[in-house]
């Protein structure tokens, strides 16, 4: 039984090795003076500095994508994993993307966990993005599921290693997050990001949201710094 075992993987490994081969691997390693996610603070509101460590890494083959991505938060123990998968190509000259993202906060409270899919269409330096989770919750809040998420991203480079970039987005909640108190807001961003060469970003935005009156100071708008790396 053994030796067939391994007879088994090793024809495993010949068959898989020439796409293994052809596969892609990349990470990345970010700070930022402030973590926001979808114009919303993710650690004390109260600070409008107060910094994130993040990062991840992506493995992509013919069109197939894995990825995770994490970074210190101020709740549920201090950390979010994200993990996600899917398929990416190109059609008719348009981008398109569709695949699932699972919010993971690790820990003995798992309220916070969130599951989504996507889909999103690009035409040059513009992608729209739409996101509805599936999840029975949105981010520990009950009746989130349905929620969706439209979002509109543009990126343009002005000039050798300097790019604008722009987003809206509107959160859409379903009804029974608005029972249990969600209120739909929209949130934007404006930035500008710098390459420094091998590998390493700058980019400085401006980050936040509406309905600060019903979200409080986490909607806040706050001018955000962030140094990455690629490796």
């Amino acid at each position: 039984m053994k030796k067939t075992l391994i007879t088994l993987a090793a024809a495993a490994a010949a068959v898989l090795a020439p796409s293994l081969a052809m596969a892609e691997v990349s990470a990345n390693v970010a700070v930022t003076s402030k973590y926001k996610f979808r114009g919303q603070d993710q650690s004390d509101a109260s600070k409008a500095v107060l910094p994130a460590i993040q990062g991840g890494f992506d493995w992509s083959e013919g069109g197939f994508y894995l990825g995770n991505w994490n970074s210190s938060v101020g709740f549920l123990g201090g950390t979010e994993m994200d993990f996600y998968g899917g398929y990416s190509g190109e059609a008719a000259g348009l981008s398109y993307d569709v695949g699932v993202l699972y919010y993971y906060y690790p820990g003995p409270d798992s309220s916070g966990n969130t599951t989504e899919l996507y889909g999103s269409v690009g035409w040059g330096p513009v992608t729209a993005k739409y996101s509805r989770v599936v999840s029975s919750k949105w981010f520990g809040v009950p009746g989130g599921k349905g929620t969706g998420y439209f979002e509109v991203n543009a990126e343009m480079e002005v000039a050798s290693g300097i790019t604008l970039v722009g987003h809206v987005g509107a959160t859409q909640f379903a009804s029974g997050a608005k029972d249990n108190g969600a209120v739909n807001y929209s949130d934007y961003k404006l930035g500008v990001g710098f390459d420094l060469g091998s590998g390493f970003s700058l980019e400085g935005a401006y980050v936040g949201a509406t309905k600060k009156s019903d979200w409080g100071d986490i909607n806040k708008s706050r001018l955000l710094l962030t140094l990455s790396k690629s490796l």
